[in-house]
């Protein structure tokens, strides 16, 4: 009968093994760990992650854009020499602006630009969301890692409450086994829930921009349920808007290719001098104006394929607001769910805890089953980490619903 016993206390050697790997996969950066609140974690992403770099390089492009369209064109300086009298000319080249070819053009492009604003702020927005969500996630998984040790600590108690009974000859080996079958479900499921809590961290550290093999941080923060958004401003819809800035953008690019049969006019101004024959002293001023004549090419090409990006801008319009509502009330939905299931949760976790409690103490004396005090330990457990997947749930769909339901005021577009 001592192989079982050989058996199970190598197993509660791999236990400990296994929980000091671990800490010791964690122990060399346990120095250079710096502790990090919710706050900056978005700071560090706002600053630095990729998805703001993205939507600032396009907003800075709508920038240009604009600056582009805007601009005139720079007159052109000629210069040429002939033997015919007068034998020298310069001219001055300057492009004209129809207004209602420039009027086009600018507004194009300034809806162009209010779309890229409004993009970039959804992005930041996004970006935001992404950080907490990471951070609560993080919260949740070393939470869950926490309740992991402290059931394996009870697990181990029970295995020796096990052991003492049966050497007291109050209990049975079957019982001893089952106690050490448990502890070592539960020893796993400890590592597994540790490998993920430090997973989660270095998805932070990935998120602020820093590296991700080694833990650098350590979460300062608590973790909390957040309340229900209730700053919700009725109006547009920030990718909806953004969508109607680029309907308008389309719209006047449109209306530019058709004005564009037409092709603004350039002035030619400058002189004519030097004549060997002395029939013409002095200088000659000349002027001319130079028309394109639409006889070869109508545009037709280009208003075709502008007519079809208006279309398209049109189409992705009603798309933005047909999915914007619908993501928005389901969101909404998903938020009232988990508020209920954390509520539930919260009830469920203090009564699971008595029981576990209590089965103890009626084994301890006698009055229960191990069978029943495992089960209880199972309750227990999953209640615990199923509080702190509602917690967490319900943190990030508050957080879901404020990122869809970000709106901007009319008078701002």
């Amino acid at each position: 009968m001592n192989f079982p016993t050989m058996e199970m206390d190598s197993m509660r050697l791999g236990t400990i093994a296994a929980a000091g790997a671990l800490l010791i996969a964690t122990a060399g950066t346990a120095r250079a760990q710096r502790a990090v609140t919710r706050a900056d974690v978005v700071a560090a992403a706002l600053a630095r992650g990729p998805r703001i770099v993205f939507a600032r390089a396009d907003s800075t492009a709508a920038h240009a854009g604009l600056s582009i369209a805007s601009q005139f064109e720079n007159p052109i300086f000629g210069l040429s020499y002939s033997k015919s009298v007068p034998q020298q000319h310069f001219a001055l080249d300057v492009p004209l602006d129809y207004p209602w070819l420039r009027k086009a053009r600018v507004g194009a492009a300034a809806s162009g630009l209010g779309a890229a604003r409004y993009r970039f702020d959804f992005e930041r927005a996004a970006v935001t969301f992404e950080a907490d969500t990471a951070y609560t996630n993080a919260l949740a998984a070393a939470k869950r890692a926490e309740f992991s040790r402290g059931t394996a600590r009870y697990a181990d108690s029970v295995l020796t409450l096990a052991r003492l009974r049966r050497d007291a000859g109050d209990g049975s080996e079957l019982d001893l086994q089952l106690a050490s079958v448990s502890l070592g479900q539960i020893a796993n499921a400890a590592a597994r829930d540790s490998l993920d809590a430090i997973a989660a961290v270095l998805a932070v550290q990935a998120l602020m921009g820093l590296p991700s093999d080694a833990l650098s941080l350590v979460l300062a923060d608590t973790l909390e349920a957040g309340g229900i958004p209730t700053d919700m401003i009725a109006g547009t819809q920030l990718l909806v808007a953004a969508a109607e800035e680029e309907l308008k953008q389309a719209d006047q690019a449109l209306t530019l290719e058709k004005r564009l049969l037409f092709a603004a006019p350039s002035l030619t101004v400058g002189w004519e001098q030097r004549d060997p024959t002395g029939g013409e002293p002095g200088t000659l001023p000349t002027v001319g104006i130079a028309l394109p004549l639409p006889l070869f090419n109508q545009n037709r090409g280009t208003i075709l394929l502008a007519q079809s990006q208006r279309d398209r801008a049109e189409a992705a319009l009603a798309l933005a607001r047909l999915e914007g509502a619908q993501q928005a009330a389901r969101a909404r939905r998903e938020l009232a769910l988990a508020r209920d299931r954390l509520a539930r949760s919260e009830r469920l976790v203090a009564a699971a805890n008595l029981v576990a409690q209590l089965s103890l103490v009626a084994y301890r004396e006698g009055a229960s089953a191990l069978p029943n005090v495992l089960e209880a330990q199972r309750i227990a457990r999953e209640a615990l980490s199923q509080y702190v997947n509602d917690v967490a749930a319900a943190r990030n769909a508050a957080g879901i619903v404020r990122l869809l339901t970000l709106t901007v005021h009319r008078n701002d577009q």
